[in-house]
């Protein structure tokens, strides 16, 4: 896919981390980026720094995604690039016992059900909706009609401790990759899933730097968190790259999770 600013493009989470990194890689090629996300402040000062617009998005709602898509498609027309970067977690085992009084306690099902609808159901429901607003492009002169990159996670593949809900979540995101890619194989869309290990993203911002800096010694090579221009480099690397699909591919150093 040539990348230009002939190009639209949609990140979901694009206020911080991941998201931010690939918004501002898209940008530097000219293509016209809008950032869906919940935080409005940071949100708003990623799109101004790139020239791009921000538009809030709770990716757990309909009616809030189809508002986001049509401020994004009245500011730059319609995306032709999609990366999904939304996405939480959360830490609870399937039953414990508590080690002060005995009381035995299972996963709360709501809790399990929030990450399932943010991580799985909303990376879907964003894939379904940017993919049917493609369709109506022309192909490009390569034949590329719209690509599309989701993030996964290591924990898809060797999820820890207190990760079932955010490993079967991410494990959604893994499993649906090529099925998807097959869907709309036809109509000149591509659709490809990175799986990242231990990235210096927020979500670690509030670490001791001894913590960060021992989680950064677990990784083979380089012993280091990821940083997140690295995600956005294999991103721009699935999106620009017209053989890439229906692939997952770990981004990770090397690492395998060990149970904690």
């Amino acid at each position: 896919m040539k990348l230009d600013n002939s190009v639209a493009a949609v990140v979901t989470g694009g206020a911080s981390g991941l998201g931010a990194a690939t918004a501002r890689a898209l940008a530097a090629k000219g293509v016209k980026v809008a950032i869906f996300d919940l935080q409005e402040e940071k949100g708003k000062a990623v799109a101004a720094e790139i020239g791009g617009v921000f538009c809030e998005c709770n990716v757990t709602d309909d009616a809030s995604v189809d508002a986001a898509f049509a401020k994004a498609r009245e500011a730059h027309g319609q995306e032709r690039v999609l990366v999904n970067c939304a996405g939480t977690g959360n830490a609870i085992k399937t039953a414990s016992r508590s080690k002060e009084t005995g009381e035995i306690k299972h996963f709360p099902l709501d809790a399990f059900n929030w990450i399932i609808q943010i991580n799985l159901v909303g990376t879907f429901r964003c894939i379904a909706k940017s993919a049917a607003g493609m369709m109506t492009l022309d192909p490009q002169e390569d034949g590329d009609r719209g690509a599309i990159v989701n993030t996964a996670s290591v924990a898809a593949e060797d999820g820890q401790i207190g990760q079932a809900a955010y490993s079967a979540s991410k494990g959604g995101v893994v499993g649906m990759t090529l099925p998807i890619a097959r869907d709309l194989s036809g109509e000149n869309i591509r659709v490809n899933t990175i799986l990242p290990g231990i990235f210096n993203t927020p979500l670690l911002a509030a670490a001791p730097q001894n913590v960060k800096d021992a989680l950064g010694a677990s990784v083979p090579f380089p012993k280091r968190l990821g940083d997140p221009a690295e995600y956005a480099k294999l991103a721009m690397c699935m999106i620009e790259n017209g053989y890439f699909n229906g692939e997952d591919v770990r981004l990770d150093g090397a690492i395998r999770m060990a149970p904690r």
